[in-house]
Protein backbone atom coordinates (compact mmCIF):
# COMPACT_ATOMS: atom_id res chain seq x y z
CA UNK A 1 0.00 0.00 0.00
CA UNK A 2 1.37 3.33 -0.82
CA UNK A 3 2.08 6.08 1.92
CA UNK A 4 0.10 8.35 0.54
CA UNK A 5 -2.91 6.54 -0.48
CA UNK A 6 -4.82 5.06 -3.56
CA UNK A 7 -4.49 7.19 -6.67
CA UNK A 8 -5.27 7.53 -10.06
CA UNK A 9 -1.87 7.66 -12.54
CA UNK A 10 -1.62 7.86 -16.19
CA UNK A 11 1.48 6.13 -17.53
CA UNK A 12 2.42 8.03 -21.08
CA UNK A 13 4.69 4.83 -22.98
CA UNK A 14 4.50 4.43 -26.50
CA UNK A 15 6.13 0.97 -25.92
CA UNK A 16 4.24 -1.22 -23.26
CA UNK A 17 3.76 -5.02 -23.44
CA UNK A 18 3.73 -7.44 -24.98
CA UNK A 19 7.21 -5.72 -26.32
CA UNK A 20 9.77 -7.64 -24.49
CA UNK A 21 12.91 -5.47 -25.11
CA UNK A 22 13.77 -1.62 -24.58
CA UNK A 23 11.88 0.40 -22.31
CA UNK A 24 8.76 -1.46 -23.26
CA UNK A 25 9.48 -3.57 -19.66
CA UNK A 26 10.37 -0.89 -17.91
CA UNK A 27 7.03 0.71 -18.59
CA UNK A 28 5.27 -2.53 -17.69
CA UNK A 29 6.80 -3.27 -14.43
CA UNK A 30 5.86 0.22 -13.27
CA UNK A 31 2.04 0.06 -14.52
CA UNK A 32 2.04 -3.42 -12.99
CA UNK A 33 3.80 -2.47 -9.26
CA UNK A 34 0.74 0.75 -9.31
CA UNK A 35 -1.51 -1.36 -9.66
CA UNK A 36 -0.11 -4.04 -6.92
CA UNK A 37 -0.15 -1.05 -4.75
CA UNK A 38 -4.31 -0.56 -5.69
CA UNK A 39 -3.58 2.64 -7.43
CA UNK A 40 -5.94 2.40 -10.62
CA UNK A 41 -3.72 2.69 -13.32
CA UNK A 42 -4.09 3.89 -16.62
CA UNK A 43 -1.22 3.60 -19.52
CA UNK A 44 -1.83 5.60 -23.01
CA UNK A 45 0.88 3.09 -25.16
CA UNK A 46 1.19 2.64 -28.96
CA UNK A 47 0.11 -0.92 -30.80
CA UNK A 48 3.15 -3.31 -30.39
CA UNK A 49 5.97 -3.22 -32.73
CA UNK A 50 9.22 -3.09 -31.24
CA UNK A 51 12.22 -4.35 -31.21
CA UNK A 52 11.24 -5.56 -35.12
CA UNK A 53 9.20 -1.93 -36.03
CA UNK A 54 6.41 -4.15 -37.72
CA UNK A 55 3.14 -4.48 -36.16
CA UNK A 56 2.01 -7.81 -33.85
CA UNK A 57 -0.12 -9.66 -36.02
CA UNK A 58 -2.93 -9.20 -33.41
CA UNK A 59 -3.29 -5.52 -33.82
CA UNK A 60 -2.82 -4.92 -37.59
CA UNK A 61 -5.67 -2.90 -38.56
CA UNK A 62 -6.67 -1.75 -35.23
CA UNK A 63 -6.97 1.86 -34.80
CA UNK A 64 -7.48 2.23 -30.88
CA UNK A 65 -7.70 -0.66 -28.32
CA UNK A 66 -8.39 -0.52 -24.59
CA UNK A 67 -7.27 -3.76 -22.64
CA UNK A 68 -6.61 -5.08 -19.55
CA UNK A 69 -3.49 -6.35 -18.66
CA UNK A 70 -2.78 -7.16 -15.17
CA UNK A 71 -4.88 -4.98 -13.55
CA UNK A 72 -3.85 -1.90 -15.51
CA UNK A 73 -6.20 -0.33 -18.03
CA UNK A 74 -3.75 0.63 -21.52
CA UNK A 75 -5.33 2.83 -24.18
CA UNK A 76 -3.37 2.25 -27.38
CA UNK A 77 -3.64 4.45 -30.43
CA UNK A 78 -2.69 3.33 -33.58
CA UNK A 79 0.29 5.08 -35.12
CA UNK A 80 2.73 4.56 -38.21
CA UNK A 81 5.79 1.85 -38.14
CA UNK A 82 8.80 2.51 -40.24
CA UNK A 83 10.51 -0.36 -41.03
CA UNK A 84 13.60 1.58 -41.98
CA UNK A 85 14.63 4.75 -40.59
CA UNK A 86 15.03 8.23 -41.22
CA UNK A 87 14.61 11.35 -40.13
CA UNK A 88 11.26 11.91 -42.22
CA UNK A 89 9.72 8.52 -41.15
CA UNK A 90 10.91 8.83 -37.64
CA UNK A 91 8.97 12.42 -37.88
CA UNK A 92 5.97 10.75 -39.42
CA UNK A 93 5.93 8.44 -36.60
CA UNK A 94 6.12 11.14 -33.68
CA UNK A 95 3.55 12.76 -35.39
CA UNK A 96 1.38 10.10 -35.91
CA UNK A 97 1.87 9.13 -32.33
CA UNK A 98 1.26 12.71 -31.13
CA UNK A 99 -1.95 13.48 -33.19
CA UNK A 100 -4.01 10.52 -32.65
CA UNK A 101 -3.48 10.80 -29.09
CA UNK A 102 -4.68 14.62 -29.03
CA UNK A 103 -7.74 13.63 -30.87
CA UNK A 104 -8.69 10.49 -28.83
CA UNK A 105 -6.99 10.83 -25.41
CA UNK A 106 -7.78 7.89 -23.24
CA UNK A 107 -10.73 7.72 -22.17
CA UNK A 108 -10.62 8.24 -18.12
CA UNK A 109 -11.23 10.42 -15.17
CA UNK A 110 -8.83 12.75 -14.06
CA UNK A 111 -5.60 11.55 -13.17
CA UNK A 112 -3.23 12.57 -10.19
CA UNK A 113 -0.86 13.04 -11.91
CA UNK A 114 1.01 11.71 -16.11
CA UNK A 115 4.06 10.17 -15.92
CA UNK A 116 5.58 9.87 -19.48
CA UNK A 117 8.80 7.62 -20.46
CA UNK A 118 10.98 9.46 -22.98
CA UNK A 119 10.80 8.36 -25.92
CA UNK A 120 8.85 8.32 -27.61
CA UNK A 121 9.05 12.24 -27.64
CA UNK A 122 5.58 12.52 -28.80
CA UNK A 123 4.79 10.47 -25.78
CA UNK A 124 6.19 13.24 -23.40
CA UNK A 125 4.62 16.30 -25.28
CA UNK A 126 1.57 14.54 -25.03
CA UNK A 127 1.64 13.59 -21.66
CA UNK A 128 2.83 17.61 -20.72
CA UNK A 129 -0.47 18.56 -23.00
CA UNK A 130 -2.91 15.89 -20.99
CA UNK A 131 -1.03 16.87 -17.85
CA UNK A 132 -1.72 20.46 -18.18
CA UNK A 133 -5.49 20.45 -18.84
CA UNK A 134 -5.87 18.48 -15.73
CA UNK A 135 -4.02 20.59 -14.11
CA UNK A 136 -1.78 17.51 -12.27
CA UNK A 137 1.33 17.21 -12.26
CA UNK A 138 3.60 16.11 -14.82
CA UNK A 139 6.87 14.00 -14.66
CA UNK A 140 8.85 12.93 -17.27
CA UNK A 141 11.08 10.23 -17.67
CA UNK A 142 14.13 10.18 -20.00
CA UNK A 143 15.46 7.40 -21.33
CA UNK A 144 16.98 8.34 -24.37
CA UNK A 145 17.70 12.07 -25.49
CA UNK A 146 16.06 11.93 -28.61
CA UNK A 147 17.47 15.40 -30.06
CA UNK A 148 20.87 13.99 -29.36
CA UNK A 149 20.27 10.85 -30.59
CA UNK A 150 19.12 11.88 -34.11
CA UNK A 151 22.83 13.57 -33.83
CA UNK A 152 24.98 10.41 -32.85
CA UNK A 153 23.09 8.13 -34.36
CA UNK A 154 23.93 8.03 -38.28
CA UNK A 155 20.04 8.11 -39.28
CA UNK A 156 19.55 10.27 -42.37
CA UNK A 157 18.75 13.96 -41.86
CA UNK A 158 19.92 13.38 -38.46
CA UNK A 159 21.49 17.30 -38.50
CA UNK A 160 17.55 18.41 -38.70
CA UNK A 161 15.72 15.81 -36.93
CA UNK A 162 18.00 16.76 -34.01
CA UNK A 163 17.36 20.66 -33.99
CA UNK A 164 13.45 19.78 -34.36
CA UNK A 165 13.79 17.00 -31.84
CA UNK A 166 15.36 19.02 -28.93
CA UNK A 167 12.95 21.89 -29.64
CA UNK A 168 9.72 19.22 -28.58
CA UNK A 169 11.98 17.34 -25.82
CA UNK A 170 12.60 21.04 -24.11
CA UNK A 171 8.77 21.57 -24.74
CA UNK A 172 7.72 18.68 -22.92
CA UNK A 173 10.62 18.74 -19.70
CA UNK A 174 10.43 22.36 -18.99
CA UNK A 175 6.74 22.04 -18.11
CA UNK A 176 7.74 19.23 -15.70
CA UNK A 177 7.19 19.25 -11.94
CA UNK A 178 10.26 16.82 -11.79
CA UNK A 179 12.47 15.31 -14.70
CA UNK A 180 13.40 11.56 -14.06
CA UNK A 181 16.79 10.80 -15.81
CA UNK A 182 18.28 7.43 -15.84
CA UNK A 183 21.99 8.21 -16.17
CA UNK A 184 23.67 11.45 -14.63
CA UNK A 185 25.50 11.73 -18.30
CA UNK A 186 21.85 13.21 -19.56
CA UNK A 187 22.06 15.83 -16.68
CA UNK A 188 23.76 18.91 -18.73
CA UNK A 189 21.70 18.02 -21.50
CA UNK A 190 18.75 18.56 -19.73
CA UNK A 191 19.11 22.02 -17.84
CA UNK A 192 20.92 23.07 -21.44
CA UNK A 193 17.12 23.07 -22.44
CA UNK A 194 15.89 24.94 -19.63
CA UNK A 195 15.32 22.87 -16.97
CA UNK A 196 16.13 23.85 -13.42
CA UNK A 197 18.81 21.32 -11.97
CA UNK A 198 16.88 21.55 -8.79
CA UNK A 199 13.93 19.33 -10.92
CA UNK A 200 15.58 16.63 -11.50
CA UNK A 201 16.11 13.30 -9.83
CA UNK A 202 18.12 10.34 -10.90
CA UNK A 203 16.00 7.16 -11.44
CA UNK A 204 18.27 4.47 -12.82
CA UNK A 205 16.89 1.47 -14.72
CA UNK A 206 16.76 -1.66 -12.97
CA UNK A 207 17.33 -5.64 -13.73
CA UNK A 208 13.54 -6.52 -15.36
CA UNK A 209 14.38 -10.48 -15.75
CA UNK A 210 15.59 -13.13 -13.48
CA UNK A 211 18.59 -14.72 -12.97
CA UNK A 212 19.47 -17.70 -15.30
CA UNK A 213 18.14 -20.94 -13.88
CA UNK A 214 19.33 -23.67 -16.87
CA UNK A 215 22.83 -25.42 -16.60
CA UNK A 216 25.01 -23.57 -18.74
CA UNK A 217 26.02 -26.45 -21.03
CA UNK A 218 22.19 -27.87 -21.27
CA UNK A 219 21.24 -24.25 -23.10
CA UNK A 220 24.42 -24.45 -25.12
CA UNK A 221 23.51 -27.75 -26.66
CA UNK A 222 19.67 -26.78 -26.97
CA UNK A 223 21.52 -23.63 -29.06
CA UNK A 224 24.09 -25.96 -31.18
CA UNK A 225 27.04 -24.19 -29.78
CA UNK A 226 30.01 -26.62 -29.25
CA UNK A 227 31.32 -26.90 -25.65
CA UNK A 228 35.15 -25.33 -26.26
CA UNK A 229 33.88 -22.67 -28.88
CA UNK A 230 33.80 -19.32 -27.43
CA UNK A 231 30.86 -17.31 -28.08
CA UNK A 232 29.79 -13.80 -28.30
CA UNK A 233 26.42 -12.40 -28.41
CA UNK A 234 24.87 -9.80 -28.45
CA UNK A 235 21.23 -9.50 -27.66
CA UNK A 236 18.54 -6.13 -28.39
CA UNK A 237 17.81 -3.76 -30.62
CA UNK A 238 19.54 -3.87 -33.92
CA UNK A 239 19.69 -0.21 -35.16
CA UNK A 240 21.67 2.49 -36.52
CA UNK A 241 23.35 3.70 -33.18
CA UNK A 242 24.40 0.36 -32.53
CA UNK A 243 26.99 -0.16 -34.75
CA UNK A 244 26.93 -4.10 -34.86
CA UNK A 245 29.46 -4.11 -38.05
CA UNK A 246 31.75 -4.19 -35.55
CA UNK A 247 30.55 -7.70 -34.50
CA UNK A 248 30.62 -8.58 -38.04
CA UNK A 249 33.83 -7.22 -38.76
CA UNK A 250 35.32 -9.40 -35.78
CA UNK A 251 33.80 -12.47 -37.08
CA UNK A 252 35.13 -12.11 -40.33
CA UNK A 253 38.72 -12.03 -38.64
CA UNK A 254 38.17 -15.48 -36.72
CA UNK A 255 36.71 -18.33 -37.88
CA UNK A 256 36.71 -20.17 -34.60
CA UNK A 257 35.11 -17.55 -32.61
CA UNK A 258 31.10 -17.54 -33.23
CA UNK A 259 29.28 -14.24 -33.31
CA UNK A 260 25.53 -14.55 -32.45
CA UNK A 261 23.44 -11.79 -33.21
CA UNK A 262 19.75 -12.30 -31.25
CA UNK A 263 16.87 -9.81 -32.15
CA UNK A 264 15.64 -7.72 -34.27
CA UNK A 265 15.43 -4.17 -35.56
CA UNK A 266 16.12 -1.71 -38.39
CA UNK A 267 19.18 -2.95 -39.51
CA UNK A 268 18.67 -6.80 -39.24
CA UNK A 269 18.23 -7.07 -43.16
CA UNK A 270 21.57 -4.68 -43.88
CA UNK A 271 23.34 -7.27 -41.26
CA UNK A 272 22.01 -10.10 -42.83
CA UNK A 273 23.46 -8.96 -46.08
CA UNK A 274 26.91 -8.33 -45.01
CA UNK A 275 27.08 -11.05 -43.11
CA UNK A 276 26.39 -13.59 -45.69
CA UNK A 277 29.55 -14.81 -46.55
CA UNK A 278 30.66 -14.92 -42.60
CA UNK A 279 29.32 -18.63 -41.52
CA UNK A 280 30.35 -17.99 -37.88
CA UNK A 281 28.16 -14.68 -36.86
CA UNK A 282 24.62 -16.35 -36.69
CA UNK A 283 21.45 -13.67 -36.69
CA UNK A 284 18.86 -15.47 -34.41
CA UNK A 285 15.07 -14.21 -33.46
CA UNK A 286 14.83 -12.19 -30.24
CA UNK A 287 14.38 -15.12 -27.11
CA UNK A 288 11.10 -15.62 -25.59
CA UNK A 289 11.02 -14.28 -22.16
CA UNK A 290 11.49 -17.40 -19.93
CA UNK A 291 14.81 -18.87 -22.01
CA UNK A 292 16.18 -15.08 -22.36
CA UNK A 293 18.21 -15.25 -19.00
CA UNK A 294 19.63 -18.95 -20.03
CA UNK A 295 20.45 -18.05 -23.71
CA UNK A 296 22.82 -15.03 -21.72
CA UNK A 297 24.19 -16.99 -19.43
CA UNK A 298 25.25 -19.24 -21.95
CA UNK A 299 27.67 -17.31 -23.86
CA UNK A 300 31.22 -16.54 -23.00
CA UNK A 301 30.91 -13.12 -23.67
CA UNK A 302 28.12 -10.94 -24.21
CA UNK A 303 28.56 -7.79 -26.46
CA UNK A 304 27.20 -4.04 -26.12
CA UNK A 305 28.46 -1.56 -28.87
CA UNK A 306 27.19 2.07 -30.13
CA UNK A 307 28.70 4.08 -32.79
CA UNK A 308 31.85 6.37 -31.70
CA UNK A 309 29.80 9.55 -31.94
CA UNK A 310 27.25 7.99 -29.59
CA UNK A 311 28.19 9.76 -26.10
CA UNK A 312 25.38 10.93 -23.85
CA UNK A 313 22.19 10.10 -25.54
CA UNK A 314 21.32 6.63 -24.57
CA UNK A 315 22.47 3.61 -21.87
CA UNK A 316 21.27 0.42 -23.74
CA UNK A 317 18.47 -1.40 -21.24
CA UNK A 318 20.24 -4.46 -22.31
CA UNK A 319 23.32 -3.74 -19.69
CA UNK A 320 21.04 -4.48 -16.42
CA UNK A 321 20.20 -7.88 -18.30
CA UNK A 322 23.50 -8.62 -19.12
CA UNK A 323 24.87 -8.00 -15.79
CA UNK A 324 22.04 -10.18 -14.45
CA UNK A 325 23.33 -13.24 -16.13
CA UNK A 326 26.93 -13.36 -14.78
CA UNK A 327 28.69 -13.13 -18.16
CA UNK A 328 31.37 -11.16 -18.47
CA UNK A 329 30.90 -8.12 -20.95
CA UNK A 330 32.79 -6.67 -23.65
CA UNK A 331 31.78 -2.86 -24.17
CA UNK A 332 32.77 -1.29 -27.84
CA UNK A 333 31.59 2.25 -27.28
CA UNK A 334 32.99 5.37 -26.21
CA UNK A 335 35.26 5.89 -23.20
CA UNK A 336 33.47 8.91 -22.18
CA UNK A 337 29.82 7.89 -22.62
CA UNK A 338 27.50 6.90 -20.25
CA UNK A 339 27.76 3.01 -21.41
CA UNK A 340 31.40 2.90 -20.79
CA UNK A 341 30.69 4.55 -17.24
CA UNK A 342 27.67 1.94 -16.66
CA UNK A 343 30.31 -1.12 -17.57
CA UNK A 344 33.23 0.03 -15.63
CA UNK A 345 30.92 1.13 -12.30
CA UNK A 346 30.06 -2.60 -12.20
CA UNK A 347 33.27 -3.89 -12.55
CA UNK A 348 31.87 -6.83 -14.57
CA UNK A 349 33.16 -5.98 -18.00
CA UNK A 350 35.81 -4.33 -20.24
CA UNK A 351 36.17 -1.47 -22.71
CA UNK A 352 37.62 -1.49 -26.23
CA UNK A 353 37.37 1.64 -28.68
CA UNK A 354 34.16 1.96 -30.66
CA UNK A 355 34.38 0.26 -34.65
CA UNK A 356 37.46 -1.45 -34.14
CA UNK A 357 36.98 -5.03 -34.92
CA UNK A 358 40.58 -6.00 -34.17
CA UNK A 359 40.35 -4.60 -30.50
CA UNK A 360 37.06 -6.26 -29.82
CA UNK A 361 38.35 -10.03 -31.06
CA UNK A 362 41.43 -8.82 -29.12
CA UNK A 363 39.53 -8.34 -25.96
CA UNK A 364 37.54 -11.86 -26.79
CA UNK A 365 40.51 -13.74 -26.92
CA UNK A 366 41.93 -12.66 -24.01
CA UNK A 367 38.89 -13.69 -22.14
CA UNK A 368 38.72 -17.21 -23.68
CA UNK A 369 42.41 -17.71 -22.62
CA UNK A 370 41.89 -16.57 -18.96
CA UNK A 371 38.52 -18.12 -17.94
CA UNK A 372 39.13 -17.65 -14.45
CA UNK A 373 39.52 -13.99 -14.61
CA UNK A 374 36.56 -14.30 -17.68
CA UNK A 375 34.23 -16.01 -15.00
CA UNK A 376 35.53 -13.40 -12.06
CA UNK A 377 34.35 -10.39 -14.18
CA UNK A 378 31.01 -12.46 -15.18
CA UNK A 379 30.44 -12.63 -10.77
CA UNK A 380 30.61 -9.06 -10.80
CA UNK A 381 27.43 -8.22 -12.81
CA UNK A 382 24.76 -10.29 -10.21
CA UNK A 383 26.34 -8.55 -7.38
CA UNK A 384 25.96 -5.15 -9.03
CA UNK A 385 22.60 -6.00 -9.56
CA UNK A 386 21.99 -6.65 -5.87
CA UNK A 387 23.03 -3.69 -5.03
CA UNK A 388 22.27 -1.13 -6.87
CA UNK A 389 19.91 -2.17 -9.81
CA UNK A 390 17.18 -4.58 -8.00
CA UNK A 391 13.70 -4.24 -9.22
CA UNK A 392 12.30 -3.80 -5.72
CA UNK A 393 15.11 -0.55 -5.62
CA UNK A 394 14.28 0.83 -8.68
CA UNK A 395 10.44 0.86 -8.45
CA UNK A 396 11.08 2.65 -5.15
CA UNK A 397 12.82 5.63 -6.88
CA UNK A 398 9.99 5.69 -9.10
CA UNK A 399 7.31 6.08 -6.04
CA UNK A 400 9.62 8.48 -4.59
CA UNK A 401 9.58 10.76 -7.65
CA UNK A 402 5.70 10.08 -7.59
CA UNK A 403 4.95 11.06 -4.16
CA UNK A 404 7.66 14.13 -4.16
CA UNK A 405 5.85 15.49 -7.38
CA UNK A 406 2.14 15.30 -5.24
CA UNK A 407 2.88 16.14 -2.26
CA UNK A 408 7.07 17.18 -1.70
CA UNK A 409 9.53 15.08 -0.40
CA UNK A 410 8.76 12.55 2.38
CA UNK A 411 10.05 12.78 5.77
Amino acid sequence: MSRSGHRRLLLVSTNYAPEHAGIGPYATQIAEHWADLGHDTHVLAGMPHYPSWSLEPEYKGALRRTERRAGVTVHRRAHTVPPRQTAVKRALFEGSILLHGAVAPPRMPRPDAVMAQMPSLAGGVLAARLAARWKVPFIPVVQDLMGAAAAQSGISGGDKAAAIAGRAEAYALKRATLVGVIHETFVDRVVGMGVDPEKIRLVPNWSHVPQPTRPRGQTRRHLGWAPGEPVVLHSGNMGLKQGLEVLVGAARLDPGVRFVLMGDGSQRAALADLAADVPNLDIIPPAADGEFPDILAAADVLAVTQHAAVLDMSVPSKLTSYFQAGRPVIASVAAEGGTAQEVERSGAGVLVPPEDPHALLKAVRALAEDPEGADALGAAGPRHVAAHLSREAGLARIDALIDEALGGPQP
